[in-house]
């Protein structure tokens, strides 16, 4: 199917999938998503230490944008608002979290209220209030000047509309030719409109830590770092769906994840070129590095080396996040248990070929990390 034969309400209606398994299930299911913000911590300490956060009665904004369940950043955020207290004593702070409407935001308030084995930062800080928002972060969030630090981690790699379907591929990095192109050209739209945004939502002085999905130097991107590209698995498993007859060529079409990985130049450029955009609405880029964090799962299995426990505590980590591109890629005339059902079986089929042969699986996380101020 080419581009121009996609219906474009089709593919808009498609993103509104994008969700991760509530119920708590992504934060106890990527611990790696987790190392990757604990890491980072640091980085964001050092941008908060050039900051002025004066003791002011201007209530301190800082957001949390595609927070998922907020277990995976809560450490981080405790930390953080913890260093803003001790420097603003009396000044209110406010936490923000985002992320779409079908997130599981009763989680995230579970999580922060200590109705969870989370570690809490709450009952820590006085003067504190904490928010929720379900508006996209491709859109305005906050009213002009008043984000004073804005998080976001493996999460822009969302775009805001699959540009076409990939007709040989589920994602991006193996799609070719025009239809490749198609989702650069959306990343690199979708990334400066995002950017745009977070330029009117800061306060001059105020910051970004963006904690992103990419393709670094050496072409790794996650799942993809030397062993068994974890998207061509997926890939390779629901086009077999396709040929046995369990899901139809139209279903395996319409499965695409709604993503674009970017390269550490496509990241940097609208901070390069003095005519673009953001960088006229005074973003500019005061750190960035790539990094590469292990699969936590892998690095276990190397410890205890029993392929069905990796294997079983492997492929959770992967539906937390996958699934609702897989089930929305289904018929809506298939019965619900019967989309249910194929969905199982399809991850059953992944963890049985790790069980089998699990040299070279691993979800090792590769993101390009950017600390932007407005000035």
């Amino acid at each position: 199917m080419s581009i121009e034969d996609m219906n474009m309400s089709d593919i808009k209606a498609s993103t509104r999938h994008i969700s991760m398994k509530g119920g708590g299930y992504y934060s106890k299911a990527t611990i790696g998503a987790k190392d990757v913000i604990d890491g980072g911590t640091p980085m964001i300490l050092d941008a908060l230490a050039g900051m002025d956060i004066a003791d002011t009665v201007t209530p301190f904004t800082m957001a949390d944008a595609g927070c998922a369940d907020g277990g995976t950043s809560i450490n981080m955020i405790g930390t953080v608002l913890r260093e803003v207290r001790q420097r603003a004593p009396s000044r209110p702070i406010q936490m923000v979290y985002t992320d779409l409407p079908r997130n599981d935001f009763s989680q995230v308030f579970r999580n922060i209220h200590g109705e969870t084995e989370a570690d809490t930062y709450l009952g820590d800080i006085d003067n504190l209030f904490v928010f929720a928002t379900a508006t996209s972060f491709h859109q305005p969030m906050f009213p002009a000047g008043t984000l004073n630090f804005g998080f976001s981690a493996t999460a822009s790699h969302y775009i805001s509309e699959k540009p076409c379907t990939i007709s040989n591929h589920v994602h991006m990095v193996g799609a070719e030719g025009a239809e490749r192109d198609a989702y650069i050209d959306q990343g690199r739209v979708d990334w400066e409109s995002m950017l745009s945004n977070r330029a009117v939502d800061l306060a001059v002085g105020g910051k970004l830590a963006l904690f992103n999905f990419g393709i670094d130097e050496e072409g790794r991107y996650l799942g993809s770092t030397g062993g068994i590209d974890m998207f061509d698995t997926f890939n390779e498993i629901w086009s077999g769906f396709r040929d046995d007859g369990v899901i139809t060529s139209e279903e395996y079409l319409n499965t695409n994840f709604p993503q674009s990985y970017r390269t550490v130049e496509q990241f940097t450029a609208p901070f390069k070129d003095l005519a673009n955009p953001v960088y006229q609405a005074g973003l500019r880029l005061e750190h960035m590095e790539t990094r590469v964090v292990e699969c936590p799962y892998e690095v276990d299995f190397r410890e205890h080396g029993d392929p069905a426990r990796f294997a079983r505590e492997y492929i959770p980590t992967l539906r937390s996040w996958s699934e609702t591109t897989f089930a929305a890629g289904l018929s809506s005339a298939r019965p619900g248990e019967e989309r249910q059902e194929i969905l199982d079986h399809y991850y059953d089929a992944y963890e049985t070929r790790v069980r089998e042969n699990s040299a070279g699986h691993a979800m090792d996380y590769v993101h390009c990390y950017l600390i932007v101020e407005k000035v």
